[in-house]
């Protein structure tokens, strides 16, 4: 699978589309008004622009790189057609609108379920993955810890689908850890709230989860 669609012209859009650039892959964008991507394509002439849907047609693999808020509009745009038995990795979080209070971000959804979940019982013809959400931008694609390899948490119904993102992570620089099914989205999503807050405590931003494990 060598074809990438990204949906959204976000900092993570663009970080991963220059990640998978770097690893050979082919990438379209796609966002709803190009006009926030020309500088960027003019930086990175080999990535492809287009709509939503041109993007979720492209991709043999779907990156959903924008807000919570959005996703579901954003993937019924792009048409069922288009997702139709395709892997999309999820960086997204339920993260709502209201202020942050003492560094702690609030979400629109509760413990009981995710917003994965709710994507994956919305487009139950496509392949979710939750990946990329608890972590920056900037360290998304080979970051740099030493001799450490931070951990990625993954989850989703679709082993072969875990299986490709996993591939893409080890050439991204991480260890990927597969929790479960699509319930399991709802441990994962909450690190973003503890990426943050630490982040909001320090005013720093360079850091990333690790699992250690007993041998």
């Amino acid at each position: 699978m060598n074809k990438i669609g990204i949906l959204g012209s976000s900092n993570v859009a663009k970080s991963l589309a220059i990640g998978f650039l770097k690893h050979g892959y082919e990438v379209k964008l796609g966002a709803r008004s190009l006009n926030k991507l020309y500088d960027f394509k003019r930086e990175y002439d080999k990535v492809l622009l287009g709509s939503f849907q041109d993007a979720a047609s492209f991709g043999e693999i779907i990156v959903l790189a924008i807000s919570g808020y959005a996703a579901k509009e954003v993937l019924e745009i792009c048409g069922r057609g288009s997702l139709k038995s395709k892997i999309i990795i999820d960086p997204t979080d339920p993260v709502d609108k209201i202020p942050v209070v003492d560094g702690v971000l609030s979400f629109f959804t509760s413990l009981k379920s995710s917003l994965m979940e709710e994507l994956q019982a919305h487009f139950p013809e496509a392949h979710f993955v939750k990946a990329f959400n608890s972590v920056g931008h900037e360290l998304m694609v080979n970051p740099n810890f030493g001799d450490i390899i931070p951990t990625m948490f993954i989850c989703g119904n679709n082993e072969e689908a875990k299986t490709e993102v996993t591939k893409i992570l080890v050439k991204f620089g991480w260890e990927s850890e597969d929790i479960g099914k699509v319930q399991c989205a709802r441990a994962i999503e909450p690190l973003c709230i503890l990426w943050c807050a630490r982040a909001f405590k320090t005013n720093q931003w360079s850091h990333a989860f690790k699992l250690i494990k007993t041998k």
